[in-house]
């Protein structure tokens, strides 16, 4: 498994680690609107976003940055995937007027971050991660940021996108 930490302490990450070239796992999520989702519900290029809660400076950074980004690559889903309930997700998404990003909730089954292998055992959030899926359903890129509090490679994870298209 990857090691991480979080505020300098290392973290113990739960679930399995992907690697590329990898068949991307599937997962069950909830989207705002209280519906179950899987990865097979959106198609083509996904850029795959893990954070630990939206309501921090660097996850509404790196969702807002890919949201920015996204906006300029056609045929690319970003999903923004944390522990954060449905409602909270709604309401900051409302709050902060983005319309590239998907965020959906992992928060009753922990399904997307067992099968990423990104829960955080100790405070049962989900570690900073990014992967990019190509339309094929593999996994082309995979960053497990190394200290959850540090934003991703924006720019490696931006380029795979381009590259997976």
């Amino acid at each position: 498994m990857a090691h991480v930490t979080f505020g300098g302490n290392p973290v113990t990450l739960v679930g399995h680690e992907v690697k590329v070239g990898d068949q991307a796992p599937n997962f069950k999520v909830i989207d705002n609107d209280l519906n179950e989702k899987t990865l097979s519900d959106f198609k083509g290029v996904r850029l795959i976003s893990s954070v630990p809660s939206l309501d921090t400076g660097v996850c509404d950074a790196q969702t807002r940055r890919f949201n920015e980004e996204a906006g300029k690559i056609d045929g690319v889903t970003v999903l923004t995937i944390s522990v954060d309930l449905p409602f909270a997700q709604k309401r900051w998404c409302g709050a902060s007027g983005l319309d590239h990003v998907i965020t959906l909730s992992d928060h009753r089954d922990l399904s997307f971050g067992e099968a990423y292998g990104v829960v955080i055992k100790e405070l049962r959030l989900l570690s900073r991660a990014v992967f990019v899926v190509n339309s094929n359903d593999e996994i082309t890129y995979v960053e497990y940021v190394d200290e959850v509090t540090h934003h991703p490679n924006y720019e490696a994870a931006l380029a795979a996108v381009k590259e997976a298209k």
